[in-house]
């Protein structure tokens, strides 16, 4: 098992591609996936991390414009993170975080508990928009957009 890291700072991978704790992706090390020939030059390696930045803030500032208009935003926003998450360690912490609140909201989510109070208040909320409407109905009618006169 090759164990060893030539670089300070860079956790140790096992050959089986697992870090120290032998699980895999969670452990990998932090920072660049740039190849290694972008790497062993600074220029051309700086020029890639605003090539990169400049490309994930793209994808991000669109996913921010779909959130109130129709498009996927969300996963928008969490693609260009994801981008800037190959060069850049505060993106892949962020990502690491949002994973893990993600996992723990889907474990949750999965509760007994919670599902059954999540039915009964959806339940309630429907009874209650399905009132609100037949009142309105009911007070005002419903007009067909052809019977509409003008005024």
């Amino acid at each position: 098992m090759n164990t060893g890291s030539d670089e300070p700072g860079e956790v140790a991978v096992a050959s089986d591609g697992t870090g120290p704790g032998g699980h895999g992706e969670q452990d990998r090390g932090l920072g660049s996936r740039a190849p290694e020939f972008i790497k062993a030059r600074r220029a051309l390696h700086v020029s890639w991390q605003v090539g990169v930045f400049i490309i994930g803030l793209a994808v991000v500032v669109a996913g921010i414009i779909m959130l109130p208009l129709p498009g996927p935003g969300w996963v928008v926003i969490f693609g260009g993170m994801a981008i800037w998450a190959t060069e850049f360690v505060w993106a892949q912490l962020v990502l690491r975080w949002t994973k893990r609140k993600v996992t723990e909201a889907a474990q949750r989510a999965l509760d007994p508990e919670v599902r059954r109070r999540n039915i009964i208040l959806t339940s309630v909320g429907l009874v209650i928009v399905g009132v609100l409407v037949g009142v309105y109905l009911w007070k005002f009618g419903i007009v067909m957009p052809w019977k509409i006169k003008d005024q």
